[in-house]
This record gives structure tokens, sequence and C-alpha cells, in this order.
């Protein structure tokens, strides 16, 4: 695996990663397993069936929290201190045997794309839980699942196009993130407002 390759890698699992992580090792150690893909020696371990049937298990129960409303932003919150450091992790084992600057230069730049994928995702399902209705987090849920398989395809076809879409969607973030911020407070405010009435419901 070339550089490119592998800065692809590390660099588009970091953002898979942040936006689901089971789903991503579940596809990489799956694609690994079944060689329709070549992992580096770092990342062979997601071969493993137990690695697999975990990652699979998990899936399963993030497709099914991520479609409920507010149910889905605990979850993110909870999973801020999952995928953050697992994507971090899988952009430093991606590179292979390097010095140790390198290696921690690129688990500080794959958390922080972890971090920035995690936190969009997160942010955006808060501003969708505005809404009423359920379809919003239905589509983007089932969104969030096909980016992170085309991302993995990306990666191993068309690498530097991977690298591409990473950087522009940094820069998408740090425009994105704010404006967004703002929907989010109605997020938590009609969550709160849910929380006091259920309380009051219960106290009567």
């Amino acid at each position: 695996m070339g550089a490119l390759e592998s800065l692809s890698l590390a660099m588009g699992t970091a953002w898979t990663s942040g936006i689901n992580l089971y789903a991503t090792i579940a596809a990489l150690g799956i694609a690994g397993r079944a060689g329709m893909i070549q992992l580096p020696p770092g990342l062979q371990v997601l071969t493993d069936p137990l690695v697999i049937g975990i990652a699979c298990f998990m899936y399963v129960i993030e497709f099914v929290v991520d479609k409920v409303p507010y149910v889905d932003s605990a979850w993110d919150t909870v999973h801020t201190f999952i995928r953050v450091p697992a994507g971090a992790i899988l952009a430093a084992r991606s590179l292979g045997t390097v010095n140790p600057a390198l290696e921690l230069a690129a688990l500080l730049a794959g958390g922080t794309i972890a971090l920035a994928a995690h936190g969009t995702k997160a942010t955006l399902r808060l501003a969708i839980n505005v809404s009423p209705e359920p379809f919003s987090n239905w589509l983007a849920s089932i969104g969030e699942d096909l980016s992170v398989l085309g991302g993995i395809w990306l990666v191993f076809n068309h690498p530097l196009i991977m690298l591409l879409l990473v950087l522009a969607f940094l820069a998408l973030a740090a425009w994105l993130i704010p404006k967004l911020f703002h929907l989010a407070k109605r997020g938590f405010q009609m969550l709160r407002e849910r929380l006091r009435g259920k309380q009051a419901t219960g106290a009567t």
C-alpha cells in the first residue's frame, strides 16, 4: 500500500468512524476477511470473527437507536468518548510501522477528523430533532450509513478523491457547525420541556 493509499485509509476511516464506528469496523473486517480489500498489518485484527461479530451486533443496536428522536442524541453523547479515540487509533494503525512522531501526528489528525465528523453528526441530529416528524431521523440515519460505506469504497478505489472529500468536509464543518448550533439549542430546550412535562405528569 503506497503513501497516498495509506493516508487515504487513515483519514478516511477516521472520518467514517466519527459518523458510525461500528459500521466502519464491520465493513472493513468483512471486506478484509472476504479478500475484497487488502488491509495493512495494523488493521488485520479487524478481520477476526469476534471483532466482526461484536461490530455487527453493536451496529444493529445503533441502527435501531439512531432512528428514535432524542434517544439518538443521547447515544451520540455517550459515543463522543468512543468514536473519537477509536478514529484516532484506526488512523494511526492504518499507516503501519512508522516513527513515533508520525504515529503521534496520525493519532492527532485522526482524532481531529473523527471529532469533526462526530460533532457535525451529533449537532445536526439534535437540530433535526426539532422537527416533530420521525422521517427526518430515518433519512439522516440511512444517509450516514451510506456515507460510511461509500467512504470506505472510495478509500480503496479512489484514494485521492477520498482525501479531497475529507478536506472539503473539514472546511464545511468549520462553517456549518456554528450555524447548526442555534437549532441544536432549540433541540435542547425542547428536550428539557419534554422531560419537565413527564416529571409533572409523574408527580400528579
